[in-house]
């Protein structure tokens, strides 16, 4: 990824530029392990502790609001990673309510194709006027993604491995795509269906968690 569309690297600058801070500088390394245009957050993850670890590393002691406002300038979910602990978020994703979920096994599957957001967003049959949704109807299983059914429209594969999921436990589809996912009651139930995947997906195993590891490592 060119160094000017990389979310890291424009953290880095930005963070730098706020700071009036000439002489500071780092070198990044990025180990990529989620798939591009999965909807997992990969970038916005990368760009909030890019965020997180530079305050701390050039002891600039921004406030984690002023951090979040600061991520909200490179993408909308950049503020939740920020702030590291699940949430409910409203606006466009400026306003976080911290909330406390189950926390269950995930798998993950990468049906392997990358998902354009913005196309997704400008599709014409996606709906816009869905009426909003509450916090409790959400932890009543009310919520669904409208992104959902115009990406398996768009995107087979998308569309084959929800329903190949959907047998073992309920499946969803992540942001605007590409990964699906489930929850499992433990780490063995999920990695027994993960040893069922057909070869042509890839697919991954995780621990749901309402506080990320970045917190521990940075205080």
């Amino acid at each position: 990824v060119p160094s000017d569309d990389n979310l890291m690297v424009r953290a880095a600058r930005l963070l730098k530029e706020k700071a009036g801070c000439d002489h500071c500088g780092v070198d990044i390394n990025i180990d990529k392990k989620l798939p591009m245009g999965g909807g997992l957050g990969g970038g916005s993850s990368d760009a909030a502790t890019t965020l997180v670890a530079l305050n701390q590393l050039w002891g600039l002691g921004f406030s984690k609001k002023k951090l979040a406002a600061l991520g909200l300038q490179l993408g909308a979910d950049v503020p939740v990673f920020v702030h590291g602990t699940a949430a409910w978020a409203s606006g466009v994703g400026e306003n976080l309510q911290p909330i406390n979920l189950p926390e269950p096994w995930f798998l993950v599957v990468m049906p392997g194709c990358q998902i354009s957001t913005a196309e997704i967003f400008s599709d014409p049959q996606l709906t816009r006027d869905s009426n909003p949704i509450t916090m409790r109807h959400f932890f009543a299983g009310e919520g669904n993604n409208v992104c959902e059914p115009v990406v398996c429209k768009r995107y087979p594969e998308v569309f084959d491995a929800l329903n190949w999921l959907s047998q073992f436990s309920s499946a969803r589809m992540s942001g605007t795509g590409a990964c699906i996912f489930a929850a499992f009651d433990s780490e063995r139930e999920a990695c027994h269906v993960l040893k069922l995947l057909p070869e042509k997906w890839k697919g991954f195993v995780g621990k749901g968690r309402n506080q990320s590891p970045l917190i521990g490592i940075v205080n």
